[in-house]
């Protein structure tokens, strides 16, 4: 099976196959990223065993299950006994797999959605400790792949393990949706040619995530497309909303809380006012609640300018969960021509402005690139600054600061032509960068960037101000 784009993880896949020693590999992500792929794609003729759990099923199904699946993969004409346990469960597959001729390459072990397996009284992680220490350790042509949905119980219980299996994990990949060029690359493979500025509205409602792009079909518009996904009886992420969370934590409702929070504010909440906006108990909770979302990929904490860590400002930046919670949840339009109408609203337009800010957030590295400043160390964040008295408050969305004394004050626009500078906008960037130098009493030089869909318009007000213009393409390219 052909795999796009990925070219990071292919290449830690590569070292694996070839490596010399037993290797314990921790895949983890968000629901539909495309884990499950990869490693199947990836090891499409080396896996001998593989086992995926089931969600909110009890220690008997799962087993049940196990037995099923060591059936398949040892071609056995006799049925596998249900094991009682997962150390008799794990035994069984020793048993199965030593009685196998050896093979050349890497024997692969697969087994995906573990944190299912992992109910309340299983001991299935001190099964899958011993079955890791005491048998797969020693075998140099063993690899073993663990894959969930759910990272944050990934990084807890299996990268972070304090147990049997501390610093056990040979390798891990965190991934992450498709990229805008990797979303291009995986469209066009389908047959969907599409302009980019298309293709950056689909992105904003997908937010490259492989499963969802899957549903996209050729010879439709990105209208098209997003009603028939979003808008009819049937379509993919119509419901998606609902099932998201669930899957991914025990008590989704808090978490659907603090991303309905989030949605409410794009340009993002401190911690302190996450809390009260979302009615959480501060302390503890909080804190694991604010890490098992950012560690799944739908929010991320930015640390302002010349602050400290304390005031992080979380932003929700899953596209997906952005335009449920805007144009899906509680829409009572329906069916064919239902976006086509919204996408002409001024809401559409005003979100679709917030939607592209965040997706320029989410590829920081190609907009290094664009400015010729990849070689040099940075530091990305946001700054903001509340009006007093008859000051006006000030936003500015993402600051590159540079290790060779510059920082570069991005504004991004989505806009369906040229962007144009008029004389009240100029005079509002005018104000964000002489307030910015003010209240931060930055030595270093300021240059305006500006990040729009086809560029900005070559007038006075651009000229005295801006000193770099960038299109939407240049988030295109690979980095």
């Amino acid at each position: 099976m052909e795999i796009i784009g990925r070219k990071e993880e292919i290449t830690i896949l590569k070292q694996l196959a070839l490596s010399k020693q037993a290797e314990l590999l921790a895949v983890y992500g968000r629901r539909r990223v495309g884990k499950t792929y990869l490693i199947r794609s990836f090891f499409e003729k080396q896996v001998v065993f593989e086992f995926t759990g089931v969600h909110n099923a009890g220690l008997k199904q799962q087993l049940e299950n196990f037995s099923f699946a060591l059936q398949a993969f040892s071609a056995s004409p006799l049925p596998v006994p249900v094991p009682n346990s997962w150390i008799e469960a794990f035994q069984l597959l020793i048993l199965s797999l030593e009685s196998k001729k050896n093979t050349k390459g890497k024997q692969v072990i697969f087994i995906d959605e573990l944190p299912w397996l992992d109910t309340r009284k299983s001991g299935f992680i001190a099964a899958f400790d011993h079955f890791w220490n005491s048998w797969c350790a020693k075998r140099s042509n063993l690899l073993v792949v663990i894959c969930g949905s759910a990272a944050s119980w990934m990084i807890q219980n299996i990268v972070n393990s304090r147990g049997g299996l501390h610093n056990r994990i040979t390798q891990k990949i965190r991934l992450l949706p498709f990229t805008l060029r990797e979303a291009e690359l995986y469209l066009k493979n389908k047959g969907v040619h599409l302009d980019r500025y298309q293709l950056v509205q689909l992105y904003m409602v997908t937010g490259g995530i492989p499963h969802y792009l899957k549903d996209v079909q050729k010879g439709q518009s990105a209208s098209q497309n997003i009603d028939r996904m979003c808008f009819t009886k049937d379509g993919l992420l119509r419901e998606e909303f609902k099932h998201l969370y669930q899957a991914l934590f025990e008590q989704a409702d808090r978490h659907i809380e603090v991303i309905k929070a989030l949605a409410a504010k794009p340009k993002g909440l401190t911690r302190t006012e996450l809390i009260a906006a979302a009615e959480l108990s501060s302390g503890g909770t909080a804190t694991k609640l604010l890490e098992e979302l950012t560690e799944s990929g739908f929010i991320t904490p930015y640390l302002p300018f010349d602050k400290k860590v304390k005031d992080l400002i979380y932003k929700l930046t899953d596209c997906y969960s952005l335009f449920y919670l805007k144009f899906i949840e509680n829409s009572r339009a329906t069916g064919e021509g239902t976006w086509t109408q919204k996408s002409m609203s001024p809401s559409w337009r005003s979100w679709s402005g917030l939607a592209f800010e965040n997706i320029c957030l989410t590829h920081i590295a190609s907009i290094k690139k664009a400015l010729g400043i990849s070689g040099i160390y940075t530091e990305q964040s946001i700054w903001r600054y509340s009006s007093k008295g008859e000051e006006k408050g000030v936003q500015i969305d993402l600051l590159i600061d540079r290790m060779d004394n510059c920082i570069n004050l991005c504004e991004m626009k989505f806009a369906m032509t040229e962007f144009t500078i008029d004389k009240k906008y100029a005079e509002e960037l005018a104000q964000k960068r002489m307030t910015f130098l003010e209240k931060t009493a930055t030595k270093k030089s300021i240059f305006i960037t500006m990040l729009t869909s086809y560029g900005t318009k070559q007038n006075e007000y651009a000229q005295q101000l801006v000193q770099s213009n960038l299109t939407m393409n240049i988030l295109f390219d690979t980095v």
